[in-house]
Parts: structure tokens; C-alpha cells; sequence
């Protein structure tokens, strides 16, 4: 344990130096924060810049003359809750900017005093002084405004000295009051007198005496042990020379009868405004309303908070007649646990009249009320059931504010209400009205609050409200923003905490005159049809409150907790105008595209060709090799272009078939089958073929159809690589002639060896050889199987280029 204390010690030195001071160098004033950190010591190392040093509750015995020499600018000095027990305010002389001191809650005995001609405030309150700590020093104080005071006694010549300071206030915070000398507190010249009485002291002749002292009077801590009974006012409730029209009483514990006995003598001075906070009465209530002297007044506001109860039986009738009875323009009576009220049969003059928090019900307005002159009638906290019973009673009155949240309200349909055209304040939050409360609300309301209830919507029969400026159904069952067609002065709107999804468009065309909106802390469903209330912020900034902390996405899941203002919609999918004039556009685009590559690129005949194609890949998929080997009938299939045909039917045919045609070939006036396409004619023997012999010259990378067979020959899917296809270069091909189309053939003739057709015709003999090697393969025989078939070799027109298919002529 005594390590524990060693350190606690520890730590009490170390945060008696370093105290809290948050610098900011941009600004001019500077407080520094010591108070509850135990100090003995008023810290040395307080920075020289402060402003305001707090040194409350700490345990401060003595303050010495150097203690506040370091803190030139200080100008704020809080020393309350401490030990102090003499108070040398010379201290304090170099402290030339020094405006507040406060040494209140102290053990004070002793001030010596200094004047300081700056300071304003000086609260020397609830410390142990014999008399009060005045002298002339004191007096000086020109620019004091406000003084706290304590002592033991009061005394004439003690205020004698400050007489002539007109200060605003004079707080007397008393621990004991041994001795008041009457007379002394009209001596005194201020605007508020605030008294915190102590125990056993003469409430009365205070009371008396303040009434003469001051404008505003307050008075705490009065309660049965103060002494009531031997003050002669109690005989003479008349009293002269009254100065205060606003008297506050708080902390009251009485007798009913001397409760009673306060009333009748504030009720003769000149008070306007009595109020009473914090209240507790006992005692028998013995009322005879004829003792009551009603007359000779110019109170007008009667304010009772918090009241108690000591006894268990309260003749209640007679307590609410007393204040209804009176000829007052306020009266409140709340937090009192009143379960009803009285009202003469006469009318009074009541413009105000605040029932807050008690248990009142129905039975309020079941008995004539003559109210004809009420503006304002507060019922806050209650438990009112009818809402129509309500507008029966406010429609004999002028009322213009009516409070009735925190009830038990319900409307039914079938009941009427009739409002007075007067009436343009309403709160009826916190109830219980369901959609029908709109069918029993006052044409001229102006500020509607149904917050805390249970409305769904706003039904569209509602009565025109052409006067609504603010409506407020936050906290509500709402699914959509209202539509402003019966609140065509709507400014103002609340629809906070509903259940708003997507707010429809009815509310952008109807709701022109909304300048405020909050609609924050809604599940928002965050889709195309959010976009034009995202879109209201942006379009009128400063339009939407707690924008954009609380407009959050709760749906769909993949942007929950996203705030609207990131949310991107694009344009594209949300306008369907805008989405298919896009689709119009991109299918005439592609139109044209389609029109321009049948005309330009022959596009259907790639079209075909690709269609044969695939249904050559998915035959071959299901055909083995043996039946693929069988299917081949020819060695080569050769193409050359129509320019070339020449070199191809005197040089290359001859020479491939002189050796009793060891090698198979077919001509297209032989072998092409008149009943099929030339596309079909090319898949077909390319597929019947096992070599593909390509006659190479420009005039090959020219021609289309050329182009056409190499890809056919390329893509053969009989062949599982490139070997089977032959490359002759009858004449030499720059690499910058062959065109783009041709980027497998560049491929191939960077990869692959060609054959080179010479020019010296005693080479020819060797590129024959080399060509009938490269072809030798044993094709199986199809003589006996085949039936000779007539061809017809195609012309230029037809195809563009010559094709020769050499195949042995079938038997």
C-alpha cells in the first residue's frame, strides 16, 4: 500500500507542474486548466501568455505575492473550492487586466483588500466571515458589475461603503447568518439581488427587504426551519416602497399555510412575475377562497415547477380555484402530478396557461371553459386521448399556439373537429394518429409538428392546407415523400427516420417552394429512381440538411453504408429516353457497318465460308484417323492465280504426272462438281488432298480468292501441322508487297522453307526432284471405286482467279 501511496504522490507533483494548456499560437486568449489535480501550490511554470487560469478544487492554503507575477495578461482567475483562509488582494497589482475573480467555497476569514481598478466580477461567497468583507478600497471599484458576498452578520454600515456602485448583480452565498440588521439590503444599489439562504434564517424579513432592494430578486433554500411566525408581516402584508417586478423562489419546503401566507403578500407588492421552482408543501389544507384577497395587484405571470407532495389527502378543487381564480394573463403550473383543473364559471383574463407533464385527461374539457381572451395553451405530457374533444374546447378561444406532444391523441374518422381560424402553431408529436390526424387539422396552421407518430402516408382527400409553411413527420411510417399539392407554401420540411425508399417524382414537380428538406437517416434504395433526389442537392446546394453524413444507402446490399453523395448512377441506364436513342444509334451504326462490308469485303461469302468451316471442325472431332486417311484421295492441292495458269499447265502438271501418273491430280475442268459452290468445291478437296502446293508470284497476293484457299489450306483440320502445305515462289515476292490479309503467309515464309522456281532450265531437274519428294506420298487407290466425272473449268468472272485440283481420273 505505501508503494501505491508513493505513487499516487508522484503523480499529484507531476501534474501540479505540468498543467493543461492548449497553445494555440493563432489565437490571443489562452487558458490554462488546473483545477482537480490536488495542488498545494500555485503552479510556477504557468505559461506567461495565459488569459485564464482555472485553479478550482485543489487544495490551495495560501496564496503568496509571486505566485501570479509570471501571468502579466492574465484577465481570468478561478479560485473556488479550495482552503484558502486569507486573501491578500495586492496580490493582484500587477495583474493590471485582471476582469474576473472568483474565491468562492473557500475558508476566508481575512481579505485585505487592494483596489484593482479593472476588475468587473469579485465573488467572495459561502466563506467564513464574521461580517461582510467590505471596506472603502471596496467602494472604489468603479467598474465592478458583479460582487458575491458572504458573512455572519448583515449590517447597515457594511453596505454603507458600496452604496453608490451601481452593480448589476449581488450574490449573498451564506453559511450561517447570525444577525441581520433590518433595513441593510435597500441600502444596497443593484439590479439583481440572488440570496442562498442558510439554515435558520429569518426568511420573512430577507423577503421583505429584497422586494425593496432590487428589480429581480431570487431567493433559494427556504424551508420549514426558517423562521416564519415571529416576523410582524405575517399581520401586515401591505408593503411600501417595493422595487422588484421578477421574484424567484427556489428549493421551497413549507406548511401549506405559509406557502399560502408567501402568495398573499407577493400578490399586494410590486411583483409581475412570481416564480416558484422545486416546490414541497405539507401540512392541512384548510382553503377558504373568500381569505384569499384577490385585489390590488399588478402580478401577471404565476410560474409553479416541480411541485411535491407531503400529505396524502389535497382538497385538489380548492388549490387549482386559488390560481385559476386569480386575474392573471400566465400561469404554469407543471411537473405537479395534476390529474385535473378547475376554471371559474366567469371568464378570465388568462392569455398563457402551461399545464406541462401531469396526468390530465379528457375530463379537462368536458365542463364549459370560458377562455376568451387564451393565445397560447400548453398541454405537453399528459394523458389526452381525443383529439376532436381538444378542437371543440380551442374553438371558443383566439388560441394561435397549441401544444399537445407527448399525449396519448388518436382521431377517428368519423369524428369532427372544428378549429378557430386563429390557431397557427400545432404540435402534436409523440402521439398515437394514424393517416386520418390530416382530416382533423386547422385550414390556417401555419408550423405543424407530427413527429413520433404513426402516419404512413398523407392521404391525397387532405383538407387544402394553403397556409403550411413548416411540417415536420419525422420519425414516422412515411414510404414516400409527401406531394406539396395541399401545401402550396411549404418551405420547410422534415421527413426524417421514415422508411422513404426512393422518393417519387410527384415531389420535384409538386414541392417548387421547399427550401429546406430534411430527409436524412431513411433506407434509402439506392437505383435509378434515386437519382433525381441526388440530383437536388447538387442542383440546390444547401437545400437538404445533414447532408451527407446522414443520407446514407441501405439497399441494395452492395452499397449499404454508402453515402448518396458517391453514389454513381449513370445517365445511360437510368433515362430510357437517353438508353434508346443509344440502342437506335449503335443498330443503324451497325447497319451501315454490315451494309458496307457486304458491298466492300464480300462479308456473306465469309460468312458461308465460315459456317462450312465449322461444320468441317465438329466432323472432324468425330472422325478417327483411320477414317480421316481413307477420306484422302489426292497428293496436292494447288493454287495459283489465273495469270500464272500457263506456267501451271505446261510446266508444273506435265512434270508432277509423266511418270504414269505416280502423282494424283485433279483439274478444275476434271474434277470441280458443278453442283456445288466454289466454297464447297475448296473444302472439299483440300479435305480430299494431303499436300497444299501454293504457286507464289504477285499475281497471287493480289487476288482474293487466292487469299481465300490459303486460309481454307491454313486452317485444315486433317493435318496436325503446317508440313502439308508446299510453298513454290514462281517470282520474287517483297515482303513490303504482300498485303496485310497475308500475315500467315509472311509467317510462313519467314519459318518454312520454299521452293524457288529457277530461271537457268538446267536446274529445273533438281526442283522437280526436290517438289515429287516432297509430294510422294501413297495415297490409297479409289480407281475402281470412283466414276468419272465431267468438270468445267471456271472462267475469270466466276471466281476471280484459277484453281487448279489435281486428282487421278476415277474409273
Amino acid at each position: 500500500m505505501r508503494f501505491i501511496r508513493n505513487i499516487y504522490v508522484f503523480c499529484s507533483i507531476v501534474t501540479s507542474v505540468e498543467c493543461w494548456a492548449p497553445k494555440l499560437p493563432e489565437e490571443r486568449e489562452l487558458t490554462t486548466n488546473c483545477s482537480n489535480m490536488s495542488l498545494r501550490k500555485v503552479p510556477t511554470d504557468v505559461t506567461p501568455t495565459t488569459t485564464t487560469l482555472d485553479l478550482s478544487f485543489n487544495l490551495l492554503f495560501q496564496l503568496q505575492s509571486s505566485d501570479f507575477r509570471s501571468v502579466s495578461k492574465l484577465k481570468v482567475l478561478i479560485l473556488c473550492h479550495n482552503r484558502i483562509q486569507e486573501l491578500n488582494i495586492k496580490i493582484f497589482e500587477l495583474n493590471k487586466e485582471l476582469r474576473y475573480l472568483d474565491v468562492s467555497y473557500n475558508r476566508l476569514k481575512i481579505v485585505t483588500w487592494y483596489s484593482l481598478a479593472s476588475l468587473r466580477h469579485l465573488d467572495l461567497s459561502f466563506n467564513d466571515f464574521d461580517t461582510m468583507p467590505i471596506c472603502e478600497e471596496t467602494g472604489n471599484m468603479s467598474r465592478l458589475e458583479t460582487l458575491g458576498l458572504s458573512g455572519a452578520k448583515i449590517q447597515k454600515s457594511d453596505f454603507q461603503k458600496i452604496a453608490h456602485l451601481h452593480l448589476n448583480t449581488i450574490f449573498l452565498g451564506l453559511r450561517t447568518l447570525s444577525h441581520y440588521e433590518e433595513g441593510s439590503l435597500p441600502i444596497l444599489n443593484t439590479t439583481k439581488l440572488h440570496i442562498v439562504l442558510p439554515m435558520n434564517a429569518n426568511f420573512w424579513v430577507l423577503l421583505h427587504d429584497g422586494i425593496k432592494t432590487s428589480k429581480i430578486l431570487e431567493m433559494a433554500n427556504i424551508d420549514g426551519k426558517n423562521q416564519f411566525v415571529s416576523y410582524e408581516i405575517q399581520q401586515n402584508l401591505i408593503l411600501e416602497n417595493a422595487k422588484t417586478s421578477i421574484l424567484l423562489l427556489s428549493k421551497v419546503d413549507l406548511l401549506w399555510d405559509d406557502l399560502h401566507l408567501i402568495f398573499q403578500f407577493v400578490w399586494h407588492t410590486s411583483v409581475e412575475y412570481f416564480q416558484i421552482q422545486n416546490v414541497t408543501f405539507g401540512g392541512k389544507v384548510d382553503l377558504d377562497h373568500n381569505s384569499f384577497d384577490y385585489s390590488n395587484t399588478v402580478m401577471r405571470t404565476i410560474k409553479l415547477e416541480h411541485v411535491h407532495f407531503r400529505i396524502f389527502y389535497i382538497p385538489q378543487d380548492k388549490i387549482y380555484l386559488l390560481f385559476t381564480k386569480m386575474d392573471i394573463e400566465n400561469l404554469t403550473i407543471s411537473n405537479a402530478q395534476m390529474p385535473h383543473m378547475l376554471f371559474p364559471n366567469y371568464p378570465t383574463r388568462f392569455q398563457y396557461l402551461n399545464f406541462a407533464n401531469n396526468i390530465l385527461t379528457d375530463e379537462l374539457f368536458k365542463r364549459t371553459i370560458q377562455l376568451p381572451h387564451l393565445k397560447t395553451l400548453i398541454l405537453k405530457g399528459n394523458k389526452l386521448e381525443t383529439l376532436s374533444l381538444v378542437s371543440r374546447f380551442a374553438n371558443n378561444t383566439p388560441l394561435k399556439h397549441l401544444d399537445l406532444s407527448q399525449n396519448l391523441l388518436q382521431h377517428k374518422n368519423d369524428e369532427n373537429c372544428s378549429w378557430p381560424e386563429t390557431l397557427v402553431t400545432m404540435n402534436l408529436s409523440s402521439n398515437k394518429f394514424a393517416d386520418s390526424v390530416f382530416r382533423c387539422l386547422p385550414t390556417s396552421i401555419q408550423i405543424l409538428d407530427l413527429n413520433d407518430n404513426q402516419i404512413q402516408t398523407v392521404p391525397k382527400e387532405t383538407i387544402h392546407l394553403k397556409s403550411l409553411r413548416e411540417l415536420n413527420v419525422a420519425f414516422n411510417f412515411l414510404t414516400d415523400l409527401p406531394g406539396c399539392s395541399h401545401f402550396s407554401r411549404l418551405s420547410i420540411l422534415n421527413v426524417e427516420m421514415n422508411l422513404i425508399l426512393s422518393p417519387s417524382l410527384d415531389f420535384f414537380q409538386s414541392c417548387q417552394e421547399v427550401k429546406t428538406l430534411n430527409a436524412g437517416k431513411n433506407p434509402f434504395w439506392c437505383t435509378c429512381e434515386l437519382k433525381n433526389f441526388i440530383q437536388l442537392e447538387k442542383y440546390s446546394k444547401g437545400m437538404m440538411l445533414g447532408w451527407s453524413d446522414s443520407y446514407i444507402c441501405e439497399y441494395p446490399l452492395n452499397l449499404k453504408g454508402t453515402k448518396l453523395k458517391d453514389v454513381h448512377l449513370p445517365e445511360l441506364s437510368c433515362n430510357t429516353a437517353v438508353l434508346i436513342v443509344t440502342i437506335v444509334v449503335i443498330m443503324v451504326v451497325l447497319g451501315i457497318a454490315v451494309a458496307f462490308c457486304c458491298l466492300h469485303f464480300d462479308l456473306p461469302w465469309y460468312l458461308r465460308m465460315l459456317g462450312q468451316w465449322t461444320q468441317t471442325w465438329h466432323r472432324v472431332r468425330k472422325t478417327t484417323q483411320e477414317q480421316l486417311k481413307r477420306n484422302v484421295q489426292f497428293h496436292a492441292f494447288i493454287s495459283y492465280s489465273e495469270h500464272d495458269s500457263l506456267w501451271v499447265k505446261n510446266e508444273l502438271i506435265p512434270n508432277l504426272e509423266k511418270e504414269d501418273g505416280s502423282v494424283l491430280i485433279c483439274l478444275p475442268e476434271r474434277n470441280f462438281d458443278s453442283g456445288k459452290s466454289i466454297s464447297e468445291n475448296v473444302i472439299s478437296f483440300v479435305e480430299k488432298s494431303y499436300k497444299s502446293i501454293f504457286v507464289l508470284s504477285p499475281n497471287f497476293v493480289q487476288s482474293e480468292w487466292c487469299h481465300y484457299e490459303f486460309y481454307f489450306a491454313h486452317h485444315d483440320f486433317f493435318h496436325e501441322n503446317s508440313d502439308h502445305i508446299i510453298l513454290i515462289l514462281l517470282e520474287p515476292i517483297p515482303f513490303y508487297c504482300i498485303p496485310t490479309r497475308y500475315h500467315r503467309l509472311k509467317v510462313l515464309m519467314e519459318k518454312k522453307a520454299y521452293l524457288e522456281w529457277p530461271k537457268d532450265r538446267r536446274k529445273c531437274g533438281l526442283f522437280w526432284s526436290n517438289l515429287r519428294a516432297a509430294i510422294n506420298v501413297n495415297v490409297p487407290d479409289t480407281r475402281e471405286t470412283c466414276v468419272l466425272q465431267t468438270f468445267t473449268e471456271l472462267n475469270e468472272e466466276s471466281r476471280g482467279s484459277s484453281i487448279s485440283l489435281m486428282r487421278t481420273d476415277c474409273l
